[in-house]
């Protein structure tokens, strides 16, 4: 077992950070996940959500980010491995794009929870 290098451990957050800048230049869907996720997070400011429905709201934001960065992998794997029709290649890549469909679907569900209650008061 080797010993613990804080600054090891600190430089390997460099490919990560990496494959996030390269996913938010590439991938069209990741432009628009930001854009909701700025929108939510000023809307939450802007209604007072409690403690808790911030946590919700968090937790959505990053299940989607992180369906979405999944998914940008296996679809760059996929393209590695063969640009030809391949069916388990896209099938593999159709479960990815899913995948982040229900992440968003979920965060829609959250948001309808947590905001159409605050419009609605509003409203009245």
């Amino acid at each position: 077992m080797t010993d613990f290098d804080p600054a090891e451990r600190l430089r390997s957050f460099g490919p990560a950070l990496r494959g996030i800048g390269r996913m938010l230049h590439s991938e069209h869907n990741a432009w628009i996940h930001a854009v909701a996720t700025v929108a939510v997070i000023a809307a939450g400011g802007w209604v007072g959500i409690t403690s808790g429905e911030w946590l919700a709201v968090a937790l959505a934001i990053a299940l989607v980010w992180v369906a979405e960065a999944m998914n940008t992998a296996i679809e760059a794997l996929g393209d590695a491995i063969s640009l030809e029709r391949n069916p388990l290649i896209r099938q593999a890549k159709d479960i990815g794009a899913g995948a982040v469909l229900l992440a968003a679907i979920a965060a829609l569900v959250v948001a309808a929870i947590v905001f159409v209650p605050r419009l609605l008061v509003g409203a009245g």
